[in-house]
């Protein structure tokens, strides 16, 4: 199967603050990452997206990501609901989930890789660090990682 090295990926963000999204679409396109991010505000609008459901029917307006950034704390269902139900689905586990929060605590970080977090960060405390964490996972995600086609 060929891989996604090199070429851009689609990225989904599932987060409910709104400044979050705005700055963190605002950070890829200052670290010139080529990915496209989508958004949607919970655990509820994350998985009728993946299951395409609802207003996410249309593969052309909402593709399958490559990569899924997840907070954790979100109203409706949790980031951790949410990543259970992923990776509890055959049809979506193998999409790497990267948890993006700003919790630091150690019991959600070790019950994130539990459930099958790739990876889990805690959010930059201003824009400098965040473009800067942009250019890193857009590296790290296009550069070196091979992920099956979308």
């Amino acid at each position: 199967m060929p891989s996604s090295k090199g070429k851009p990926i689609t990225i989904l963000m599932a987060d409910d603050d709104e400044d979050d999204r705005i700055l963190t679409q605002d950070a890829l396109e200052e670290s010139r990452v080529r990915n496209t991010l989508y958004c949607v505000e919970d655990g509820v609008e994350l998985l009728e997206y993946l299951r395409r459901e609802g207003k996410y029917a249309d593969p052309a307006t909402s593709p399958r990501p490559g990569l899924i950034l997840l907070d954790l704390n979100m109203p409706r269902k949790d980031g951790r609901e949410a990543l259970k139900e992923i990776k509890a689905d055959p049809e979506l586990r193998n999409i790497p989930v990267v948890i993006l929060t700003t919790s630091g605590q150690e019991e959600d970080k070790i019950k994130g890789y539990n459930l099958g977090a790739a990876s889990f960060i805690t959010k930059p405390v201003n824009f400098e660090g965040l473009v800067e964490l942009m250019k890193a996972l857009g590296k790290y995600w296009i550069e070196f990682v091979e992920l099956p086609n979308e």
